[in-house]
C-alpha cells in the first residue's frame, strides 16, 4: 500500500473510531479506553463535531450540538442566575460555574475535576457556525441552547479559569479568550438570536481581539496567558482555527516561530516547555493542529509532513493515543503517571479528529455528505446517532 492509501486509510479509520466513541446521546466520549476521560468535553466536542462534519459526517456533528444543546438548556435558570449575579457584583465560586465535562447523558460526573473551563461554551458555537455555514443550514433546532452559551461566556468571558490542560486556574489564558471570541462572533451573526445578544456578543468579541492584541504588543507575540510570557501550542489556535487574528498577522507569525523554536522536535510538539504530564511527551492532536496552521498559510509541504508524522505514531490497529514519548521533557515524571493511570489515553478521539480535519483540509479524504432533512436535528439528548460501521 502506497504512502497516500495509508494516510487516506487512517482517516477513513478515524471516522469509524470517532462514531464508535459517540454515545446515543450525541456525546462523544474523550477515549473510551481511559477511565478519567470516559466523560464528554465541550471544547474536545466541538473539535470532533468540526472534523466529522467537515469530512460530511453530517448526522454525527448535528448529534453532538444537541447533546451540548440540551446540557445547556437543562441549566438554564442557573446560567440566568450566574450571569445576574455576575451584573450586581456578587462574588460567585469556582465550582458555581457550568463544568467542563459531563456523563454521556448530561449529568455532572460527581467527581472532583478541574471543571471551570469557559472554553468550550465559545468553542461548540464556532463548530456550529462553521457547520451551519458548510452546508447552509439553520441553527433553529439548537437556539435555546446556543442563546444561553452565547450569553453565559458573554458575561464571563473575561474571568480568569482553566486553559486547554485543566492548569493554571487564576489566569486569562489567550487560547481559551480565542474560543470565546469565536463563538461570540458566530453568534452575533446569527439572526435566530435576538437583537440585544447579538450585539452583546459582537461586543465582546471585539473586546476580547483587543485585549489579547494589546496585551501580545508587550512581547512582539502571544504570551500564554495575559501578562505572562511562555509559550503554550495551544496558541496556534487564535489564528488556526478561531481566527481572532488573521494567521499572517505579525504578532501570530512571531507566535508560530516561536513555538516551532520551542516546542517542535522532528514534527512533534510539546504542550509547553515545562510539561511534566507523562513526562512531558509530544501530542498528536497538537502536530496535527500546527499542520493545519501550516496549510492556512501555504505551507503545505510542512503540512503534509505534519500529517505523515501523526500517522507514523498509530498503533498497529489505527489508534491514535493522546500523546507520545520520543522526546519526554520531563523522562523522570513519566512511571509516577503510569503508575497513577495506565498507559496514555488511546485512542484520544481530540487526535483523531485533529488527524481527520488536516486529512481533509489537504485532500487525502473528501466529505461524504449524508442525505440530511431540511433542519438540523432536534436537541434532545438521547437522539440515536449513525452507527459505527
Amino acid at each position: 500500500m502506497d504512502q497516500r492509501a495509508q494516510l487516506e486509510r487512517l482517516a477513513r479509520r478515524s471516522i469509524d473510531v470517532i462514531v464508535r466513541g459517540q454515545a446515543p446521546s450525541g456525546a462523544y466520549l474523550a477515549s473510551p479506553n481511559f477511565p478519567v476521560y470516559r466523560y464528554s468535553w465541550f471544547r474536545d466536542g466541538a473539535f470532533i463535531a468540526d472534523a466529522m462534519s467537515h469530512a460530511g459526517e453530517i448526522a454525527s456533528a448535528e448529534a453532538f450540538f444537541a447533546w451540548c444543546a440540551g446540557v445547556l438548556e437543562a441549566r438554564g435558570e442557573r446560567i440566568e442566575a450566574l450571569i445576574e449575579r455576575r451584573r450586581g457584583g456578587a462574588a460567585i465560586e469556582t465550582n458555581e460555574f457550568l463544568h467542563a465535562r459531563y456523563t454521556i447523558d448530561g449529568r455532572e460526573t460527581g467527581e472532583e475535576w478541574t471543571d471551570f473551563q469557559l472554553d468550550g461554551y465559545g468553542a461548540w458555537l464556532w463548530a456550529l457556525d462553521k457547520h451551519r455555514r458548510r452546508y447552509g443550514r439553520s441553527i433553529e433546532p439548537f437556539v435555546a441552547g446556543a442563546a444561553l452559551s452565547a450569553a453565559y461566556v458573554a458575561a464571563f468571558g473575561d474571568h480568569p479559569s482553566y486553559d486547554w490542560w485543566e492548569e493554571n486556574p487564576d489566569h486569562r489564558h489567550t487560547s481559551t479568550l480565542a474560543a470565546i471570541h469565536a463563538g461570540l462572533r458566530a453568534a452575533a451573526g446569527w439572526p435566530e438570536l435576538s437583537a440585544d445578544l447579538r450585539s452583546t456578543a459582537s461586543h465582546g468579541a471585539v473586546e476580547l481581539a483587543e485585549l489579547v492584541r494589546a496585551d501580545a504588543s508587550r512581547l512582539g507575540r502571544l504570551p500564554k496567558w495575559l501578562a505572562g510570557d511562555a509559550v503554550d501550542a495551544s496558541l496556534i489556535a487564535v489564528a488556526t482555527p478561531f481566527a481572532m487574528l488573521p494567521a499572517h498577522d505579525p504578532l501570530m507569525v512571531a507566535t508560530i516561530e516561536a513555538i516551532e523554536e520551542q516546542l517542535v522536535h522532528d514534527g512533534g510538539v510539546h504542550r509547553y516547555a515545562s510539561d511534566t504530564y507523562y513526562g512531558g511527551g509530544e501530542w498528536l492532536l497538537l502536530a496535527a493542529l500546527l499542520g493545519w496552521h501550516y496549510a492556512a498559510v501555504g505551507r503545505t509541504e510542512e503540512a503534509w509532513a505534519q500529517l505523515e508524522w501523526v500517522a507514523a505514531h498509530a498503533t498497529p490497529d489505527g489508534e491514535l493515543p493522546e500523546q507520545v514519548d520520543d522526546h519526554l521533557l520531563a523522562p523522570r515524571r513519566q512511571a509516577g503517571w503510569l503508575e497513577r493511570w495506565g498507559p496514555v489515553a488511546t485512542p484520544l478521539l481530540w487526535s483523531h479528529a485533529m488527524y481527520l480535519t488536516l486529512a481533509v483540509e489537504l485532500g487525502v479524504v473528501g466529505p461524504r455528505v449524508e442525505p440530511v432533512t431540511e433542519t438540523l436535528a432536534t436537541p434532545v439528548i438521547g437522539a440515536p446517532v449513525r452507527p459505527a460501521p
